[in-house]
């Protein structure tokens, strides 16, 4: 049993998780925040949780949240990044931006937070 729990803790740290872009969009008047993360599923899970609470860092965002109203909001993703074939890169932060830059370069003409 023990070996057991073991055997998948150390499966699960082994799990590549989805990496990507994410948006955050409210349908009334068309304002948007785009983040990156190489955690997709955990990043949009503590996004709508920070919202909830108050708490999200970008405080613009926050305070439309407050102001307009949570259900005003969608969260989706936009691209997911596919890790390199080359088994020895671990840190994707520089390419998350770059894909983050090109998202919002596609979406020129909303209005960011």
């Amino acid at each position: 049993m023990v070996d057991r729990k073991r055997e998948l803790k150390e499966k699960y740290k082994q799990m590549k998780q989805e990496m990507g872009i994410y948006i955050v969009r409210c349908n009334s008047n068309g304002k948007c925040y785009i983040g990156s993360t190489p955690n997709l599923k955990g990043k949009i899970n503590s996004t709508r949780f920070s919202l909830e609470l108050g708490s999200h860092p970008n405080k613009e965002l926050q305070k439309e949240v407050q102001s307009i109203g949570k259900d005003a909001f969608t969260i989706e993703v936009l691209d997911i990044l596919e890790y390199d074939k080359d088994e020895t890169k671990t840190d994707y932060t520089e390419d998350l931006e770059i894909l983050k830059e090109i998202w919002k370069d596609k979406i020129s003409g909303s209005k960011y937070l």
